[in-house]
């Protein structure tokens, strides 16, 4: 049998694991919503390293705070204290109404906590066979469990045989969810994003959300939320399930809190606070006295300069202008999102546009195919957004346009 052949890597990048279809170009600094290429070359970023970059580039109430915890250190180990993972927990604590706090690095380590947290609730219950319910079209990461969470048989094939233990739901129909559980004693959880960020901006709507934190409290099952990509005040609220006025019992945050430096959460009220004990979980750079830094930092700046209020602003003006500009066209199925987080949905897949824009100097995603995903800064201004659709909209006609 023939050795299967091997994928060339990249011309830029011929030691680098051809993982990622790159947009051909390299990023130099940035400014603000605004970065340079190393060709001198600006862009408008509406992306935010994927809903990363909370405070923009080069934020001058950040970076000072940075440089002096890097003079100071940077890591430590968890077999000591960490003052400065106190100072955040407790912050998260306040502003989420939850108990205590796990940090890690990444939004895919924290939904595995959330899934090795959840499964342990149920062996905790005497349930040998633990199982959690999460949604079609979901995606919580990468390693074997969170892919085999996601719903998205895309970006799972190839990687069987998957982690078992997963009921699969629609999204938004409570009645799939009690019939998908009924005389089921062995599900312990239920697990989804507030809005589905890779699989095209779906939200659940705040009715759901009610309904199955009710349903959760009834069954003594854990509600478990990812707000990896959808918290940290990109809605307009701390975290997206806030607009229902629910509070879960576990949540995992990522992405924005460290507006850049690498750093994930898992929070946890009364009922999950004591699920896991030393020896349960762990992680070396997690909780890191650098990415601590950048958390309590992000927090103070992102209250003390008002980004919770400016997100929802921001985001009910783009979302009016994009309706405004394309909500009648043939072509544009929906235009959805909550504050800073909106997906316009095309007829057509539209990956095309993500180099398209980058040469009109506009940085932004394509997700579910067929979605045009703006997650910039929470820090965008009303000027920007004018400039930011003043780049986009002709490309969007133009394409609808085409055969």
């Amino acid at each position: 049998m023939n050795a299967p052949a091997v994928k060339p890597a990249t011309a830029a990048s011929p030691h680098v694991m051809n993982t990622y279809g790159r947009v051909p170009i390299a990023l130099s600094h940035g400014d603000g919503c605004r970065v340079w290429d190393i060709n001198g070359k600006e862009y408008l970023d509406a992306l935010a390293g994927i809903a990363v970059n909370t405070l923009g580039h080069k934020h001058p109430k950040l970076v000072p705070a940075l440089q002096d915890q890097i003079a100071r250190l940077i890591h430590t180990s968890n077999y000591y204290h960490v003052p400065l993972q106190e100072e955040l927990a407790k912050k998260l604590v306040e502003i989420s109404g939850m108990s205590n706090v796990f940090f890690c690095n990444t939004g895919l380590e924290a939904n595995e906590a959330v899934l090795k947290l959840a499964r342990k609730y149920g062996h905790d219950k005497g349930i040998a066979n633990p199982q959690i319910v999460v949604y079609e079209r979901a995606f919580h990461g990468r390693s074997i469990a969170t892919l085999s969470a996601t719903g998205n048989e895309k970006i799972q094939k190839g990687f069987g045989p998957l982690v078992p233990g997963f009921i699969r739901v629609p999204l938004n129909d409570i009645e799939a969810l009690k019939k998908a559980t009924a005389h089921n004693p062995d599900v312990v959880a239920v697990f989804f994003e507030t809005i589905q960020g890779e699989g095209g901006i779906n939200a659940m709507r705040n009715e759901y959300l009610r309904a199955v934190r009710e349903l959760c409290s009834e069954r003594d099952w854990l509600l478990c939320i990812d707000e990896v990509q959808s918290g940290m005040g990109r809605t307009g609220k701390w975290f997206a399930h806030q607009w229902a006025g629910i509070v879960p019992d576990v949540m995992a945050l990522a992405k924005g809190l460290g507006s850049g430096v690498p750093i994930g959460a898992v929070v946890a009220g009364p009922k999950a606070a004591e699920i896991f004990q030393p020896g349960n979980h762990g992680t070396t750079f997690g909780g890191n006295p650098l990415a601590m830094r950048a958390g309590v930092e992000t927090l103070r700046i992102m209250e003390e300069d008002g980004l919770l209020q400016r997100a929802e602003q921001m985001g009910q003006y783009l979302s009016g202008k994009l309706r405004e500009a394309l909500g009648s066209h043939p072509g544009v199925k929906e235009i959805r999102g909550q504050g800073l987080m909106i997906g316009v949905e095309l007829a057509k897949p539209c990956g095309v546009l993500i180099g398209r824009a980058a040469e009109a100097g506009l940085l932004i995603s394509v997700t579910a195919d067929s979605v045009i995903r703006l997650l910039p800064p929470l820090i965008i201004s009303e000027a920007e957004i004018d400039e930011l659709l003043a780049r986009l909209l002709p490309l969007v006609r133009d394409f609808l346009a085409e055969p």
